[in-house]
Formats: C-alpha cells, sequence, structure tokens
C-alpha cells in the first residue's frame, strides 16, 4: 500500500508530449482506482471517476509545477471527482442496511433495486497491489471487504478521504490536510469521528497477525474448499457446520436478506433449491472468499447465476453470503466463463 505521497516531484519540461504526460499518469491507475471504489462503493463509478482523473491531470498536466508529488496532486484531483459523483449520487447500501431481515421464502424475494443503489464487488488484483509490506497488505484487504466499503458510505465524504487517507493509505495529518485544503486539527477531528462511526460497527477483525500478510491465509483456503464441497454436493449437514449461528444470506440486486444459520438453510432447502447440482470456480474479491456459481441447464452443462462473497469471522466460520445475480455484469470483469460444459 501508499505509505504517502513524498515521491519525487516532476514538472513538464517544454519537451514533454501527450504520449509522454499518458505514461507518467498510468502505473497509478490501480491504487487510484482502490482509493475511488472506497470513496464511491461502486467498481464501474470508481472506473470512471478514474478515467476522469487522468483526462483531468492530462488536461491539467502543463500547469503541474512540481510543488508536490505527482502522486499527491493525482489524489487530489481524485478526491475531487469523488466529491463531485458523491454530491449527485444516492448513498450504496447493501440489503441489510434497508430493512429488516425477512422469512426465508420467495415471497419476501422484495423489490428490484438499480445497480447504482448497491455497494459493488471488485476484483482483488483491480484495487490492490500485488506485492508489498505484510502490514500493509492486511490492512488493503480489510479495506474493501464488503462491510467495511458500506460501512464507509455512511461517513460524510470528507471524514471518507480522511479515514481512507490516514487509515489505509498511512498519509500523515499535515499531507491529507495539504490535500483538502484544511488544518491538521481539522483532519484529526474528522479522523475521530470516523474512527467512532466505524467503531460503533465494529467491522474490523485484526489485519497482518496469524500469518494473514497479504488479508488470505492457509485457513481462509481450507474454510472455502470445505465450503464448495459442501455446496456442490449440497450437503446441508456439513454446511450448517461451517455458518456462524448469526449468518446472513443476501442476493443483490433484490432488497431480501435472511439472517441466522436455520433460515440460510431453510432458503437453500427451499427457494434455492434450484442450486442443488451447481458448480463453482473459486475468485478473488472484496479481500475474501468468493466463488462464481454455475446453475445445471437442463440442455446441457451449467450456466452462470451469481458471483458469491463470502464474509467470516476470522475463526473458521462463514458470517454472510453475498450472492451478486447480474451475471451479465459481474462474470466478464472478473474474467470469468459463460458457461461450464
Amino acid at each position: 500500500m501508499t505509505r504517502s505521497p513524498e515521491v519525487e516531484t516532476l514538472s513538464r519540461p517544454d519537451t514533454t508530449t501527450d504520449e509522454d504526460v499518458g505514461a507518467l499518469l498510468e502505473p497509478f491507475r490501480g491504487e487510484l482506482t482502490g482509493y475511488c471504489y472506497r470513496m464511491l462503493g461502486g467498481a464501474f463509478e470508481a472506473d470512471d471517476a478514474v478515467q476522469e482523473t487522468m483526462l483531468r491531470a492530462w488536461r491539467a498536466y502543463d500547469r503541474f509545477e512540481g510543488r508536490s508529488s505527482l502522486r499527491s496532486w493525482l489524489y487530489r484531483i481524485a478526491t475531487n471527482v469523488c466529491f463531485d459523483h458523491l454530491g449527485s449520487s444516492k448513498r450504496r447500501e447493501r440489503p441489510m442496511g434497508l430493512g429488516g431481515a425477512q422469512p426465508a421464502e420467495e415471497q419476501y424475494f422484495g423489490d428490484v433495486l438499480p445497480e447504482e443503489r448497491w455497494v459493488e464487488p471488485v476484483p482483488d488484483d483491480a484495487v490492490l497491489p500485488r506485492a508489498g509490506d505484510p502490514a500493509d497488505m492486511a490492512v488493503g484487504h480489510e479495506s474493501i471487504r464488503l462491510a467495511f466499503v458500506a460501512a464507509l458510505q455512511h461517513l460524510p465524504p470528507r471524514q471518507r478521504a480522511v479515514l481512507v487517507l490516514r487509515e489505509v493509505l498511512r498519509w500523515s495529518a499535515a499531507e491529507v490536510a495539504a490535500l483538502l485544503g484544511t488544518t491538521v486539527a481539522s483532519v484529526n477531528s474528522a479522523l475521530q469521528r470516523a474512527r467512532a462511526t466505524l467503531g460503533s460497527k465494529a467491522l474490523r477483525r485484526d489485519a497482518g497477525e496469524d500469518g494473514r500478510g497479504d488479508g488470505w491465509t492457509p485457513v481462509d483456503q481450507e474454510l472455502l474448499e470445505r465450503y464448495l464441497d459442501a455446496f456442490e454436493r449440497y450437503d446441508m449437514d456439513a454446511l450448517v457446520k461451517l455458518l456462524h449461528e448469526d449468518a446472513v444470506l443476501n442476493m443483490p440486486p433484490y432488497t431480501m436478506w435472511v439472517s441466522g444459520r436455520s433460515e440460510v438453510v431453510r432458503w437453500m432447502l427451499g427457494a434455492g433449491a434450484g442450486c442443488r447440482g451447481s458448480r463453482c470456480l473459486p475468485v478473488r474479491a472484496n479481500g475474501s472468499m468468493a466463488y462464481a456459481q454455475y446453475r445445471q441447464d437442463p440442455t446441457g452443462g451449467w450456466s452462470p447465476w451469481g458471483l458469491a462473497v463470502l464474509e467470516d469471522d476470522g475463526g473458521g466460520r462463514i458470517t454472510g453470503i453475498t450472492t451478486f445475480l447480474d451475471t451479465a455484469t459481474w462474470f466478464p470483469r472478473f474474467g470469468l466463463p459463460t458457461r461450464l460444459d
């Protein structure tokens, strides 16, 4: 992860071409995408924000005088772009933030809301570096988990930016104050309020311990393998042993969600019984265990059904199953096949 923006300062010589500018900006795309995703909660909205950031930077590069680092200059532009987006859009949510749990019956499926209302999944590779300091890598994974990103959406935009820059990207209070055009005292105050909001939600698992250097451990791998084995066999007895007693199941774009191990199983044996015989492919999403689910196709093979992101308690129990059903959107983004034969 980026600890601070104190890297080399650059100014544009008279001979710098448009291609040169593009080459200078492009290496920052991945980390800016991660920043904008945390700020906005939408994968495609983050892409758009980064593209707008790059365009603004490209147009204004001849006025970049090198008084700050190129990185901090780009983050300033990206922050302003995100603030513009947040000023004209509704807060993204998860089904659990829209109302109480429903009975595990098809009649309670709920409303279908447009994609801009939901916190969306994102591939790890699109927003996280593939190598780096183990502690920073762990923080990076924790900070793109669905629950954490959803909680960020409840913070005012400036608090959101302060928390991400200070806690995730490890910028100093002075650097954040310079970016936002405010004081160190104001930054520290905003950070305290943001921490209090997130702390009240008991979101954070310990990072960087128990070998969790990149947010992914042999324990996670074993838990995912056991879960997929039980799910593909549709062995509810085995599945129950892996679920936390307060586990939740939800399926955006539907507002419905069910709560409790028994209700999750009742859904799977009732309205969700069509998932019996599914095949699954593991993927990396939101710093979490995840998989693509394919249902049996009556004409042969298996057809896309959903992209599932699993949340866990860090102790070997699944606490949440979020299945994103818009496969036409999410399977191509994760590089997944359109069917299995």
